[in-house]
């Protein structure tokens, strides 16, 4: 129930349905101090949400920081890398990925650098339509296709969440490294709620932060300043969901 609840939830929450509701609203409602309200609200929402400069701020502020590989205390008996980087084109069976696949491909590189010794994915479907497909096996695949040998790849294919990938996960790690040191390889803004849930789960993670939205110095050009943006649109969208599920699970008590 949580699963599909929360699939109506990012649709309640996604920024464009705020702008075209209160769009709809403008047209529809007799009361002109309302229609004008409304519509004033609905472009600065438009206005601010497609802000270069205010995302990176907020995502400043939000996102767990990244670390460069040589501050890491390694080894790590195992990478724990969270899925969502994906998705699997079953008529050419082509994975197609996306931003998130950062994760994996820094991974990767701490594995042949000999910062983490296994690779664990965790991810089932996520799907409401299509929940036979699971990623984290397609993920395998791909890994041995490059050369990672098959005893270091583990997977947790029945996670649909992040709760579910730390609860489903945790008896793996402490099977597979039960005194280990673990990493924790997800996106920087979604390691803030990852930490907890694999923290309450009994998993001591470090972090390390991936795909950032936010990094370098702050940016200071006209065009990012002032000139709206779609990518930052998705931003603002993707930073809302998390914030909303972050709280949601200290509710809940999942972290």
């Amino acid at each position: 129930m949580f699963f599909y609840c929360s699939k109506i939830l990012v649709f309640i929450i996604t920024p464009l349905v705020w702008i075209v509701g209160l769009l709809i609203y403008s047209l529809i409602t007799k009361n002109s101090r309302r229609k004008r309200r409304s519509f004033i609200i609905a472009l600065l929402l438009l206005i601010g949400l497609s802000n270069s400069f205010l995302l990176d701020n907020m995502m400043r502020i939000w996102e767990i920081p990244a670390v460069k590989e040589s501050e890491l205390r390694g080894p790590y008996d195992i990478g724990i890398v969270l899925g969502g980087m994906m998705s699997y084109d079953s008529h050419l069976d082509r994975l197609q990925f996306s931003k998130g696949m950062d994760r994996m491909l820094q991974a990767v590189q701490l594995y042949k650098h000999g910062i983490i010794k296994k690779i664990l994915i965790s991810g089932g479907s996520g799907s409401i339509t299509y929940p036979e497909i699971k990623e984290s096996p397609l993920l395998k695949r791909y890994l041995l296709t490059i050369g990672i040998p098959e005893e270091d790849i583990i997977i947790e294919t029945e996670s649909n969440n992040t709760h579910e990938n730390a609860i489903f996960s945790a008896p793996i790690i402490k099977k597979t490294a039960p005194d280990g040191r673990y990493l924790l390889i997800t996106s920087a803004f979604h390691m803030r709620r990852s930490l907890g849930c694999f923290h309450r789960a009994g998993i001591d993670a470090t972090p390390f932060s991936t795909d950032r939205y936010s990094g370098g110095p702050r940016k200071w050009e006209v065009d990012f300043l002032f000139i709206p943006n779609v990518d930052a649109f998705s931003g603002w969208n993707t930073l809302i969901h998390e914030m909303t599920g972050f709280w949601i699970y200290k509710i809940m008590g999942y972290d």
